[in-house]
């Protein structure tokens, strides 16, 4: 498939700046896969969408504030870092802007969130074949306990603030309620329209909640640059499913039960650790899926999942609105149609009539639940 076959045109003013004034209270898609059905509803509705034994998967990464900001020791210049992955103890893997500065042996003095000096110093490594540099920090233990003081929220590019504005707003909203090990640099947006008392109100109708970690990094805002989508090499990032959440899982998928994902992550990780049945006779599944289990584990994923896709584990997406040509929307694509290309086509037009009736997008816009 060629990667032009994921674009569309958006309404700059439909890129949702701030979040929905409560979690819940955001706008939410259905889309029926069987039918192409699509209806229009609030998130808070979702609870007539699901049934006992459904298990609700959401991802529990914690979102690190991980833009920094300092200055070139000899030349008073400005630069931006943006944390992507930490290789040891004060030893990170960047972004820096401007990166054409940012040559071996750079020293770069930060400042606090306040645009205060600090006594934390990066020293610019080397430079790897993304562009990416590494830095080694000096004048503190551990970086890693510094960042509530030092760093800002990692927004994504299309989110627009004047420099200190809506900080608050920001820690708290770009941010899921169940948020534990910290890690991410973009928050798993599915998440975020959940309040503690919707997911208490959901376990209280007999659905399973349960949470895996995928750490989500950089790639997930950037768009795929190769012609086709055969040669994009898909981003790397690290994920913890627990035994429990398999056990969980793998009940459910025993008993008939659906599994939804809340999120692309969560999709991911679970398609990932997908282990194949193991057939006692020769006789076909008569529900494939169902017979398809999770090991729990700890590694790094690479899975892009684009159409067509045999989904194993998950039956059920909920999700929120994507950029043009991502790794994202191809995944939500192929979900659309299990096995088939089509699901481009429903996917788009479903944005196309998101669109018309004004849903707002991205990171702080409204979600899609694909049944």
């Amino acid at each position: 498939m060629q990667t032009a076959d994921f674009d569309f045109e958006l309404p700059s003013e439909l890129i949702a700046q701030t979040p929905a004034r409560e979690r819940d209270l955001s706008r939410l898609l259905v889309l029926h896969r069987s039918s192409e059905k699509i209806e229009h509803r609030k998130f808070r509705d979702l609870l007539g969408d699901l049934q006992p034994g459904d298990v609700l998967v959401l991802n529990n990464s914690r979102v690190i504030p991980a833009r920094l900001r300092g200055t070139n020791v000899h030349t008073n210049g400005q630069f931006e870092i943006l944390l992507l992955e930490e290789n040891g103890v004060n030893d990170w893997w960047v972004m820096l802007r401007p990166g054409k500065r940012a040559r071996a042996g750079t020293q770069i003095a930060l400042r606090d969130n306040r645009g205060q000096s600090c006594a934390v110093l990066g020293t610019v490594l080397e430079k790897n074949e993304e562009g990416h540099r590494r830095l080694r920090f000096t004048g503190t233990p551990n970086i890693a306990d510094m960042l509530q003081q030092l760093g800002e929220v990692p927004l994504p590019p299309y989110i627009t603030r004047a420099a200190g504005d809506q900080f608050e707003l920001d820690r708290e909203r770009y941010q899921t309620t169940f948020a534990k090990p910290p890690g991410s640099v973009a928050a798993p947006t599915a998440g975020l329209h959940f309040t503690e008392g919707l997911l208490d109100e959901i376990r209280s109708r007999g659905i399973r909640v349960c949470f895996l970690t995928l750490h989500v990094g950089l790639g997930t805002f950037a768009p795929v640059k190769t012609e086709t989508l055969a040669a994009h090499r898909m981003h790397e990032e690290r994920f913890v499913l627990s035994e429990e959440t398999a056990r969980i899982i793998n009940d459910a998928k025993r008993a008939g039960h659906r599994i939804i994902a809340v999120g692309t992550t969560t999709v991911r990780v679970l398609e990932t650790l997908a282990t194949p049945p193991i057939h006692h006779s020769t006789a076909p599944s008569l529900h494939h899926s169902r017979s398809f289990q999770v090991s729990a584990g700890a590694a790094k994923t690479r899975i892009f999942i684009h159409p067509p896709y045999e989904f194993k584990i998950v039956d059920a997406l909920l999700t929120n609105f994507h950029l043009p040509r991502s790794t994202l929307l191809m995944l939500v694509s192929a979900f659309a149609a299990p096995n088939e290309t089509r699901g481009r086509e429903l996917i788009l037009s479903a944005y196309s009539k998101a669109i018309h009736q004004g849903y707002r997008f991205f990171s702080y816009g409204d979600a899609m639940l694909v049944l």
